[in-house]
């Protein structure tokens, strides 16, 4: 998702393009008038060009009403729509419970007994982050300016510590800000360790001997983090220089942030690293500092979460989260690393976006290759370890599910019982070993049973996971888990094209994190279970079969354990080539070569009926329900069109069936109107909520957004995202929740639930595939294995679905091989609706590019709708004669409104009549009626009376 830019509101003006020419020609007309009447008598000049001014301003206010009432319509809709106010108590509550998710979302990654600072209440602060702090990221998901926020300072302060202010006032002078944009600013202004005084640094070392230091790395969407640091350069004392060796990354640290790390350490003995960041880092440097003794990993924690970062610092709150990703020493050595990025195909100059498109003119397609297959984050790391080809401890610094406490907890495995039914149940008794009460969460993992050459499996799954209530010293609390054998079979795309539960032993573990295992037992499969089309797993409605062949892609390898990972270097080396090969060409799809398969069976449904059904008599009302058929006949063609171009931020109105206009708002972090610029206060990032592993509190965090969607009148909410953090250099990882697809697909159906109980719909997004930011409008195909496809990306999606039963999703920009994700039917149609039962409705991603996105190719994928606030062309169904796309538009229009009808939106009494802005639209025009005629009635007077001498 984008905010409305200036590319777009060229856009408006070019869909008025008829209405401002009509308008020009008119004008044109009156000018010409004026000219011939030149010769005439003084009377008959001054009426022609007084009518002429009167014609004018007619046509004036009758080209204004055409487009308002047509390509500004759904703007003006937005701009009036969505007004409410947030009560205080909503906002209080939720910066309460942002707090919450800080306490147990910011990880303790080190701490050699110095945490919590219980000796000391006097701190000297380094850093620039330190006044330049990460609250979030940038983009669609940013925090606003609406509401105060709490500073890192201001929460080391609120929890009792003093803060040398000379440093703060230092940092403050320096650089005032970051510059927020889609295109996030890189450059990191650390002070260069010569601009520190010595009397400075004296004043600081009699304040305290203890330096908590500040790093922070954000990101954005729209752009991913840079993995080539060398081309960005700063200016200090109107110098440019650059802070960056070769080769180095964002993720790295910069040579004035070591010479400041060096400068502290040199001069104080207790030095406190906090890592403020969006996305994982290269710690190795934390080794060469010994007086480095506590490291916490803070991770855009939204209005009021520094408080939380103040409070486990001073031992208030005892820390309990734990990583949701694998932080490396070095992440060029991570298998995604060479496939991740910037690659253009070189023989696809005919697909080329003609150069006036606004957002992508001049660019032919990418493509990017998810070589390391289902090996993705820890899956790899482990298995990688297991077979012997990495140096586990050389090359993971931290691992997933990593993180400290102030206390100790023991974990025993009991009662492991087969239950006979294909289900194994087990509990887990945590007891707190420790001095301090605290939280610990249970990490179940599954190692299957592997053939070498056969289906690829990892030897470490994450299988469950669960927190404990808070226990004091002592305290011990029983944790029951069930697993469905079901939940251990793998995704089998190459012999049988479905999932498979191989026999065999499944060793089912409880860890600390993917790598220590705590306990474990082993759970027998007796023998192969094939779920293919005459035996579909329990939760699927129809068998989940090959769907996605063809994104395989004819020339990527795709990373084997066979052999011990034998085809490694080969799989994760960057692209041999740029070509797309011809077999996937020829089945290249955009919009220009795109024709819609008649239905030979199709017929042209009935629309304009009088059968005085409202949209509110089927709320509640099963999907399938037999007066829904009534209801669809009476739309009018119009109507189905508009609501299919015209989603963008809303939902349009249909009359005929007293569907109202309802208000989407954007925002993961914070519900925000783009158009009112109405707003919420906002959470923590998504990569902080997954950190908790607590799914009560991202119940609550849903919850809390739907509240603050309810309030500002918006029935839609544009999150949570469920996407995979495939690579660190994600530029929206902050928005996606983890590396882990359980972990993911946990949290956004929680999410998800959370809204709904305020009659909210979360748009599930972006389904699918859309891991990277970079090319994501420039038709980005992505190639992957089937089985990475189903176990990887697709899981978080069908996890929330399963278990939410959400009833709006947001498709993705990108291409899943050679198809639109938006226009995928295998996707949309065969995967979401037949296989998992979604019902509900599929809006496109921001309808940035007319060159592969169009409503028919969407409509017959399964789609629904456009997101798009005006006209670009292809937002609409080009065919509004044909059965089959006028049977395509009725399913949409049933999908939009079976959606809408079951949320907020028709709680209550529904006002059905006429919008704000069309009631003073006509005010208007009766007030210039009047002051049109009453002109006329004085122009003829005068007229008369100059020419004739006469009062009238």
């Amino acid at each position: 998702m984008i905010n409305l830019n200036m590319s777009d509101v060229v856009r408006v003006l070019q869909s008025c393009e008829p209405q401002l020419i009509a308008l020009g020609i008119v004008a044109v007309l009156v000018i010409l008038a004026a000219i011939c009447c030149r010769k005439r008598s003084k009377a008959l000049k001054h009426l022609i060009r007084s009518e002429a001014a009167v014609a004018f301003v007619l046509a004036l206010t009758v080209v204004a009403n055409v487009i308002c009432v047509g390509p500004m319509s759904t703007l003006l809709s937005l701009v009036t729509g969505g007004s409410g106010t947030i009560p205080d108590e909503i906002t209080e509550q939720t910066n309460e419970h942002t707090r919450e998710i800080a306490r147990e979302g910011i990880v303790l990654l080190e701490n050699d007994g110095l945490l919590p600072l219980e000796d000391t209440t006097q701190v000297n602060v380094f850093g620039w982050a330190s006044v330049n702090s990460i609250y979030g990221g940038s983009g669609a998901g940013a925090l606003n300016d609406l509401y105060p926020k709490t500073s890192l300072i201001e929460g080391l302060a609120n929890a009792g510590f003093t803060v040398n202010d000379e440093l703060t006032q230092f940092y403050s002078q320096y650089s005032l800000s970051r510059i927020s944009s889609y295109g996030a600013d890189w450059t990191l202004p650390e002070p260069p360790a010569d601009t520190y005084s010595q009397e400075m640094l004296d004043n600081a070392k009699a304040f305290s001997d203890t330096a908590i230091v500040v790093l922070a790395r954000w990101g954005g969407e729209g752009s991913d983090l840079p993995a080539d640091m060398t081309t960005v350069t700063y200016t200090n004392n109107s110098e440019a220089y650059a802070d960056f060796e070769a080769d180095q990354s964002y993720l790295e640290l910069s040579k004035s942030e070591r010479d400041m790390l060096d400068l502290v350490c040199s001069n104080f003995e207790h030095v406190v690293l906090v890592y403020n960041g969006l996305t994982t880092f290269e710690m190795g440097f934390i080794q060469d500092y010994p007086q480095i003794e506590g490291v916490l990993w803070c991770a855009g924690p939204g209005q009021t979460g520094f408080d939380a970062l103040g409070e486990i610092l001073s031992g208030e709150v005892n820390p309990s989260a734990k990583t949701p990703d694998t932080f490396l020493y070095d992440l060029q050595s991570a298998p995604w690393y060479n496939n991740f990025g910037n690659f253009i195909y070189d023989n696809m100059n005919e697909f080329q976006v003609d150069d006036s498109d606004p957002y992508m003119g001049g660019t032919v397609p990418t493509f990017v290759n998810l070589v390391e297959n289902i090996y993705v984050g820890y899956r790899f790391y482990e298995t990688a370890a297991d077979e012997g080809v990495i140096d586990y401890d050389a090359t993971v610094q931290y691992p997933f599910g990593y993180g400290l406490s102030y206390s100790t907890f023991t974990q025993s495995l009991e009662n492991q019982v087969d239950n006979g039914d294909g289900t194994v149940s087990f509990d887990v008794t945590v007891t707190n070993t420790g001095d301090r009460a605290g939280k610990e969460v249970v990490e179940v993992y599954v190692n299957p049973p592997y053939q070498n050459g056969g289906i690829e499996k990892a030897s470490v799954n994450l299988l469950a996971f669960d927190k404990t209530e808070l226990l004091q010293p002592g305290e011990s609390q029983n944790l029951s888990f069930t697993v469905d054998s079901e939940e251990l079979a793998s995704y089998d795309d190459r012999t049988n094209g479905c999932y498979v539960l191989e026999a065999g032993d499944y060793v089912i573990s409880i860890n600390s994190d993917s790598h220590h295992e705590l306990a474990s037992f082993t759970y027998t499969v007796p023998e192969t279970i094939i779920y293919n089309e005459s035996n579909p797993r329990s939760t699927d409605a129809v068998a989940a079969v090959n769907q996605f062949d063809d994104a395989r892609g004819e020339n990527v390898i795709y990373l084997s354990r066979a052999d011990h990972f034998a085809n490694l270097a080969q799989a994760t080396a960057a692209p041999s080539s740029l070509s797309m090969p011809e077999s996937d060409k020829s089945t290249f799809i955009w919009t220009y070569n795109y024709t819609m398969e008649e239905d030979p069976d199709a017929e042209v449904p009935a629309f304009g009926a009088d059968n005085g059904i409202t949209l509110a008599e089927l709320r509640g009302k099963d999907y399938d329900d037999p007066t829904w058929e009534s209801l669809l006949d009476q739309l009018t063609v119009d109507e189905m069109q508009d609501m299919i171009a015209h989603a963008g931020f809303q939902t349009a109105a249909a009359p005929s069936v007293g569907k109202i206009a309802t208000v989407d708002c954007d925002g993961p972090s914070a519900v925000s109107n783009n158009f009112t610029q109405a707003g919420s206060v906002g959470f923590p990032s998504a990569v902080v909520i997954a950190a908790t592993w607590n799914e009560d509190l991202a119940l609550t965090y849903g919850n809390d957004m739907g509240k603050m969607a309810d309030a500002l009148g918006a029935s839609g909410w544009y999150a949570p995202s469920a996407n995979l953090h495939r690579s660190a250099f994600g530029g929206r990882a902050y928005e996606y929740f983890s590396e882990d697809p359980l972990i993911c697909g946990k949290m956004a159906a929680r999410a998800l639930e959370g809204a709904a109980v305020e009659g909210v719909y979360g748009y599930m997004k972006h389904f699918a595939m859309n891991e990277q930011e970079t090319n994501r409008w420039a038709m980005l195909c992505t190639w992957s294995s089937e089985q990475a496809i189903r176990e990887m990306y697709l899981k978080p999606f069908e996890i929330a679905v399963k278990e939410s039963h959400p009833t709006a999703v947001m498709s993705s920009f990108n291409y899943i091989g050679g198809r639109w994700a938006g226009g995928h039917k295998q996707l949309l149609t065969s995967v979401l609706r037949d296989e998992w039962g979604f019902e509900g409705m599929v809006e496109t991603d921001y309808f940035a590019g007319a060159f592969c996105m169009n409503a028919d190719q969407m409509l017959e994928a399964g789609g629904d709708c456009c997101l798009s606030t005006f006209d670009v062309g292809t937002n609409f169904v080009s065919d509004t004669t044909g059965a089959t796309s006028l049977e395509l538009m009725r399913r949409a229009c049933h999908n939009i409104m079976y959606t809408v009808v079951n949320s907020r939106a028709y709680a209550g009494e529904v006002e059905t009549g006429m919008e704000t802005w069309m009631q003073v639209m006509i005010g208007i025009d009766v007030v210039i009626a009047i002051a049109l005629l009453g002109a006329e009635v004085l122009l003829i007077k005068k007229y008369r009376k100059e020419r004739y001498g006469q009062n009238v």
